[in-house]
């Protein structure tokens, strides 16, 4: 199966082709340019350098939410309006999820990660996930808390104050931010392109039967965007 995956997530975002778990092509996005003026085009160069075009995608998969209010509805608008004129499944995925996924593949079985997006306004979109083996032998991850917006030193706190004991690792740009803010400092996961995740969690759950129209894809806020926000 083929896979055009998409994050928007952040500011530079990536894109990534896979032919089942196998990496065709990946791209990191221009930061110093909006997704607004960067799509469709970075889709069409990635699935270009995988030598392929957009006949041959079987599945559409996409980081929907948290994150950045604008980039997050401009990836899923582009990602819906290629799977409404191609007629193609496509599949959205928590990009904490994915934050936590990534981290898991170099951490050992009862590691906690957490997957903190900053949220700006002194915050980050924030969720608390155990790592286990998967019966495939790769590591599996299992929220253990719902997805929230909250202070890092707040979050930090309570954590550690649950699980006292246990490593805490955590994954994002929230966490490269603030990790250093905390007591003890924390620990942070190197790092990494969203997108091919976002393909192979976008795999899994079309296959475990997710919905994939183009009307079911809606997006993760977590917290009401900062528009609403300044209204109120």
């Amino acid at each position: 199966m083929i896979i055009l995956a998409l994050d928007t997530t952040t500011r530079g975002g990536s894109a990534a082709v896979l032919n089942d778990d196998v990496v065709l092509a990946v791209g990191e996005g221009d930061a110093s340019r909006t997704h607004g003026e960067r799509l469709p085009a970075e889709l069409a160069a990635v699935l270009g350098d995988a030598g392929l075009t957009l006949e041959a995608v079987d599945l559409l998969a996409v980081a929907s939410g948290p994150g950045a209010f604008t980039g997050l509805r401009i990836g899923l608008a582009a990602m819906q309006g290629i799977a409404l004129t191609r007629g193609l499944p496509v599949v959205g995925v928590s990009a904490l999820d994915v934050l936590a996924t990534s981290a898991a593949a170099s951490l050992p079985e009862g590691t906690l990660v957490g997957a903190w997006i900053d949220a700006a306004r002194g915050e980050v979109f924030a969720q608390l996930y155990r790592v286990a083996a998967g019966s495939d032998g790769q590591p599996r991850v299992t929220a253990i808390t719902d997805a929230e917006a909250d202070a890092p030193v707040a979050l930090w706190a309570q954590w550690t104050s649950l699980y006292p004991d246990t490593r805490i690792v955590l994954a994002g740009d929230g966490g490269v931010r603030y990790a250093s803010q905390m007591t003890p400092v924390a620990e942070v996961a190197a790092p990494a392109l969203l997108a091919p995740v976002i393909a192979r969690l976008g795999r899994r759950a079309y296959d475990t039967g997710a919905p994939h129209t183009p009307h079911a894809l809606q997006p993760l806020y977590v917290r009401r965007p900062d528009v609403e926000i300044a209204r109120g």
